[in-house]
């Protein structure tokens, strides 16, 4: 049995369509309540009361610890007057690849929901720092190479699963935006297998 042409193109034109789009805005979303997700501080300086946009800060003291919202603590730690109370995003990222390779295809190591937020801004905020000579070109690079592998690794696990497995059964293990990569190929993957078998 062949396939009509008609269903052939609107495969093709499903293939071909944008799914870096679908992702973007996810990320945009995420980005968006990550930023406004409190986190804790702790200030390295006695501080007056400060105003940061609508926010006002009430007058701090040197060691006190604070609860904000990430964009302003990111603000405060950039002008040295905070340092935020999170494990350095280079260990963390360390530690995952560890557990990836460890893991044999086609198991997942679980990532905090925020990991990929936090690495693209971690990898923006070196990459900058190396324009400003705060961070050596080669902090930056291997932390690139570092992020590169890692989601190279997962992806194809993920790409794997995506054709056999359901969402649900690695949920726990995967971030909202590797579930957006999961929905994508595995509807990908049905359109295809449905197309070969001629079930369209």
């Amino acid at each position: 049995m062949s396939i009509p042409r008609s269903a052939e193109k609107e495969f093709v034109e499903f293939i071909l369509e944008d799914p870096g789009a679908e992702v973007a805005k996810v990320f945009e979303q995420r980005e968006r309540e990550f930023l406004l997700a409190p986190v804790r501080v702790t200030m390295k300086t006695s501080t007056d009361e400060i105003e940061v946009g609508d926010l006002l800060l009430k007058k701090a003291n040197e060691g006190e610890r604070l609860e904000l919202p990430r964009w302003v603590a990111e603000e405060l730690v950039e002008l040295g007057l905070a340092e935020v109370q999170e494990e350095a995003f280079e260990v963390e990222i360390f530690k995952a690849l560890t557990r990836e390779k460890i893991l044999a295809s086609p198991q997942l190591s679980p990532l905090e929901p925020s990991f990929y937020i936090r690495m693209r801004r971690r990898l923006a905020a070196v990459r900058l720092g190396v324009e400003r000579g705060k961070y050596r070109r080669e902090d930056y690079d291997k932390l690139r190479t570092t992020s590169y592998d890692l989601i190279g690794r997962r992806l194809s696990k993920l790409l794997s699963m995506s054709s056999s497995a359901s969402v649900k059964t690695i949920a726990d293990r995967i971030t909202p935006e590797e579930r957006a990569f999961f929905a994508m190929s595995s509807s990908i993957s049905a359109a295809w297998k449905s197309a070969l078998l001629g079930e369209q």
